[in-house]
């Protein structure tokens, strides 16, 4: 299917003052759970966490997703007790995600596409970068897995010691910026969800929205994302078209 000329317009201009690009890994590289839900991961976690600190936070208990419980368990540890937290739990809660994610990397399918859009992005002299909620580890192992690490700059997973910081908060996305040695302005970050557009926002990088969700598309328009993509094909031909005119 071929894409409008506005569109094709737009994404030529985005790349063309562009340096960087940052991608998002769970999304715009792999679907790394697929449609398995990380409730099982969740429960194990709070099982580990209750055994260390007992009676965990009514938000922490009904929390089924496993990304947004280490970041409520790390709100639960900064918050007043009569007894004093262990940080060794965190650090615990951590580790199994982290576990988890390798075990899902080994089976993980590529995006459609996204070799293609690697190779057309370094054909037009594209630093790139991973930005992920997800430990580096994994990433890591999962781009050697495609042959793709060499292409990639850096990888800024998740820091086990700063669990609050995952997205949106922005640190990932600034610790791209700052290793890549480039203003932020510069770089150009595609993320399949909102977390992804704020933390962009917030380091000050445009924004390029990947995902066939009619509703979160139309979200991600309405919050300014420069613009929004529902397959990698867009984003590849305005990078190739780019390549041939230079």
């Amino acid at each position: 299917m071929r894409e409008a000329p506005d569109e094709q317009k737009a994404l030529r201009r985005l790349l063309h003052r562009s340096r960087a690009v940052l991608l998002d890994f769970d999304g715009p590289v792999t679907d790394l759970f697929g449609d398995v839900s990380t409730a099982p991961v969740a429960r194990e976690i709070k099982d580990a966490v209750r055994s260390a600190w007992g009676v965990l936070d009514p938000d922490v208990e009904n929390c089924e997703d496993s990304h947004d419980l280490l970041r409520r368990l790390r709100d639960m540890f900064e918050r007043s007790s009569l007894v004093p937290r262990s940080r060794v739990a965190l650090l615990q809660a951590e580790a199994i995600v982290t576990r988890h994610e390798h075990t899902a990397a080994q089976a993980a399918v590529p995006a459609p596409h996204v070799d293609e859009l690697v190779d057309a992005l370094k054909d037009l002299g594209m630093h790139l970068a991973i930005v992920s909620n997800n430990s580096d580890g994994p990433v890591w192992e999962y781009l050697k897995s495609l042959d793709l690490q060499s292409k990639f700059d850096a990888v800024l997973g998740r820091d086990p010691n700063e669990l609050g910081r995952m997205k949106p908060d922005p640190d990932s996305v600034n610790r791209a910026v700052n290793c890549l040695d480039l203003p932020a302005s510069a770089c150009l970050l595609l993320g399949d969800q909102l977390t992804d557009l704020e933390a962009a926002q917030a380091a000050g990088t445009r924004f390029i929205g990947y995902t066939r969700s009619v509703e979160r598309a139309a979200e991600m328009r309405k919050l300014g994302a420069d613009w929004v993509v529902s397959s990698h094909q867009p984003l590849i031909s305005a990078a190739k078209q780019l390549s041939a005119a230079n």
